[in-house]
């Protein structure tokens, strides 16, 4: 049974727990948050999976902890769960200033604006293969046949990963999330350690292959590899594939379900999906609409490091800092009608999927470019991308993606 707004409001405060994942799986999460953020903002929980964490739901005070990195630490992990003792990976995503910053100016150069002007004529020539190979008027899974493959090429593209082996990178990247501890999901603790075992085999030796690549090489390997502040990440295993799976994730999960979400939100809103074909100049608006709409990665965590007030309430150093993107997002007093759908928003870059402060998402600009490529060049192609079934969405408590949507292309 689907909850409703009057089920949630008989629901004591102190039992809502909106780190369950079936909430995502069933698309059920909005009544609870929308409860939290007027009641509760800042809202205690405490369960045998995670422990005690506190859930901040509100826009203005997600960038308030998401803005203080001395208050409030990316480190150990940022995850509602710790990452577990099989496989303690580092990542600079879960490092504060000022390794974090050396780590991430490491392969900052990929997604550099003049990186990205040389990259959209290959990304543009593979979405149109791709689309170009879709079969017209017969129903097929958008997210296999669109979404991963064109997010799997296009991470192929920026490691500079072997093509015949690419199909392993979206498989590694689903590994490292689908725990239970880390995210609510059901995934399979051994499975996960010998795929990340693999991953960390495979990008080894494309290490010693490129180390002495020139320092102007544009793949993820080559710039981590010959950056003099990062070239020795290879002798700490762990922190080279914490940080290769923070790129791999970065890349594939986010992308992968907005171009998902969006056709999904389109078929939604058919009022919208009319304006974006009669005025195809609102694509770059419409992709920021997607991505807020999606919030592809739902939350991220920090520690607190000392005792600091949120709020109204008094969060303790050492307790967990759960920040619901996904919630903020659809926060009304931060944006106007958030729970609509509008591609020609005002300000449609004003949200929380690339978060906020030092960790903001460096691929951000990528993301976008890759999504707007698709919808030009889905508009060229085809009068209407049609959903003709329910979507199966994944069991996760972080990734808010989709493992099928029934679709049917028109010409």
């Amino acid at each position: 049974m689907t909850a409703t707004q009057q089920d949630i409001s008989n629901i004591p405060l102190a039992a809502i727990d909106v780190s369950d994942a079936t909430l995502y799986q069933q698309d059920t999460w909005r009544p609870y948050f929308e409860r939290l953020r007027a009641e509760d903002p800042v809202h205690w929980s405490e369960n045998d999976t995670f422990g005690g964490f506190w859930s901040v739901t509100r826009f203005q005070d997600i960038t308030a902890v998401d803005g203080n990195h001395e208050a409030f630490s990316s480190v150990p992990a940022i995850t509602i769960g710790d990452y577990g003792d099989d496989l303690p990976v580092t990542q600079f995503i879960a490092m504060d200033p000022p390794i974090h910053d050396v780590q991430r100016a490491a392969v900052q150069g990929v997604v550099a604006p003049k990186n990205l002007s040389g990259l959209e004529s290959l990304i543009r020539q593979r979405v149109g293969n791709i689309l170009d190979e879709l079969p017209v008027g017969e129903t097929f899974n958008w997210v296999e046949k669109v979404s991963i493959n064109l997010t799997t090429q296009m991470l192929a593209t920026i490691f500079d990963f072997p093509f015949e082996d690419r199909h392993k990178l979206p498989y590694w990247s689903d590994m490292a999330t689908s725990l239970p501890e880390i995210a609510g999901s059901d995934g399979d603790g051994d499975e996960r350690t010998a795929a990340l075992q693999d991953c960390l085999a495979y990008f080894t030796v494309l290490w010693h292959q490129r180390k002495h690549n020139s320092p102007d090489t544009m793949d993820l390997v080559s710039l981590l590899a010959t950056n003099p502040h990062t070239r020795d990440m290879v002798e700490d295993p762990l922190e080279y594939l914490g940080n290769l799976l923070l790129l791999i994730i970065g890349g594939n999960d986010t992308t992968r379900n907005s171009i998902t979400g969006g056709v999904l939100a389109l078929n939604q809103n058919p009022a919208e999906y009319a304006k974006l074909k009669t005025n195809p100049s609102l694509i770059p608006s419409m992709v920021s609409e997607i991505i807020r709409w999606q919030t592809p990665l739902m939350h991220m965590r920090r520690i607190a490091t000392r005792d600091i007030e949120l709020g109204g309430k008094m969060i303790r150093k050492g307790e967990k800092v759960v920040m619901w993107y996904l919630s903020g997002n659809h926060d009304e007093t931060a944006i106007e009608r958030p729970d609509e759908f509008i591609i020609d928003r005002t300000n449609p870059r004003y949200h929380l999927s690339f978060g906020f402060g030092v960790h903001r998402c460096m691929g951000n600009r990528l993301g976008e470019m890759q999504l707007r490529i698709l919808w030009e060049e889905v508009l060229q192609r085809f009068s209407h991308v049609e959903v003709v079934g329910e979507p199966e969405r994944v069991l996760s408590n972080f990734v808010r993606g989709y493992s099928s949507l029934p679709v049917l292309l028109h010409a």
